[in-house]
């Protein structure tokens, strides 16, 4: 039976319309990864390409004991990626900010999935692309306003484990 394990929010500034999140264990570096996909990942890493005009985002973390639930709510954009992570302590990452160590608990090292969801601030005006080759207007479907308020981008991000290390 899936269970959620455990949670943290917290908040990020991207810079160089990048954020991740890191396993404290391995040295990080930008991943050399297909720039027309949201996701870039490598062992010990994913980062989520976010639009230029993204200054500040809420990001809220989420263990699960298996894969969670879909969500019904409608999302600007979501991929999903599966990631080694050898110690399995993580950290949110900005190239300018460095690491925020973030107390969430997984089960242990080892295979994990994670499920990245976002959406942009209505209010803020229109969000562009940040893919290669591609400087489009963004979605930006109504609903979880109050996730947003304050920053210019919500982020949900649900990690549960597919093998242990």
């Amino acid at each position: 039976m899936r269970r959620l394990l455990d949670s943290f929010e917290t908040a990020v500034s991207p810079s160089y319309r990048i954020f991740g999140l890191v396993d404290t264990s391995v040295d990080t570096y930008s991943p050399h990864a297909d720039r027309t996909k949201w996701l870039l990942s490598a062992p010990g890493m994913v980062y989520l390409q976010v639009p230029p005009q993204v200054l500040r985002a809420s990001v809220r973390l989420e263990s699960w004991s298996t894969a969670p639930p879909a969500s019904d709510a409608s999302w600007s954009g979501a991929e999903d990626v599966e990631v080694e992570l050898p110690e399995g302590e993580l950290a949110l990452e900005t190239i300018d900010g460095g690491q925020q160590e973030i107390p969430l608990v997984l089960p242990s090292s080892g295979l994990y999935r994670m499920r990245w969801q976002w959406i942009f601030n209505r209010e803020r005006g229109r969000f562009t692309s940040p893919l290669a080759g591609i400087r489009e207007p963004l979605p930006m479907p109504p609903g979880l306003e109050e996730k947003v308020s304050g920053t210019d981008q919500y982020c949900l991000i649900q990690i549960w484990r597919t093998a242990a290390g």
